[in-house]
């Protein structure tokens, strides 16, 4: 069977991307894949160091910086067959929590062998007025480069929306994302 992690970069609990994390969650857990939502809010993920000590000591838990709450979220991503991870728009780019944790999480995996390799997933983006696309790519980018897989939708995973709970009215957006849950979902199933 199938798992499912879902990482919300956004450093505020319970707003538009935890939303949409959760969505894609919940169509997920209709189709029988089991998922965990893991916010980064109120975490502390430092930047990678280039220290070589993922690659010296073959550590998937990154032996360098044992002082933040990385090695658990990476022993999740490591446990999942399918990742998904969702940011806010912070001044045109992806929240830097979620950047901190995607660029260790991709050096320690490629370090150890690309211990992400064809696993599924994909991005989500979430902007007040624009950046989405952007940001989007940014984040498609970890999952080409750490050789994952990811399905297409009917548009890119993105939404506009500002106040918690706004996305909700996006329909557009609600009506991707569900399609992008099915879609992992049809994907995981043909895979395992």
């Amino acid at each position: 069977m199938p798992s499912a992690i879902a990482i919300c970069g956004s450093p505020r609990r319970y707003g538009n991307t935890e939303t949409l994390l959760t969505r894609t969650l919940d169509r997920l857990k209709a189709q029988g894949i089991p998922g965990e939502l893991i916010t980064l809010s109120g975490k502390t993920i430092r930047g990678c160091t280039a220290c070589n000590g993922c690659r010296e000591s073959k550590d998937s838990s990154c032996p360098a910086i044992q002082e933040d709450d990385f090695a658990p979220i990476m022993q999740a991503m490591l446990r999942a067959d399918i990742i998904i991870v969702g940011s806010p728009v912070y001044f045109g780019s992806a929240s830097p929590e979620m950047m901190a944790l995607l660029d260790r999480a991709g050096y320690v995996a490629g370090a150890n062998g690309k211990l992400f390799s064809r696993k599924i997933g994909g991005p989500i983006a979430v902007a007040r007025r624009a950046g989405h696309n952007f940001t989007y790519a940014q984040l498609l980018m970890w999952y080409m480069i750490n050789d994952m897989v990811v399905p297409g939708s009917t548009y890119w995973n993105v939404a506009l929306a500002r106040e918690p709970g706004a996305v909700m009215q996006d329909e557009e957006a609600l009506e991707t994302i569900d399609r992008f849950a099915d879609n992992l979902a049809w994907l995981a199933k043909k895979l395992g």
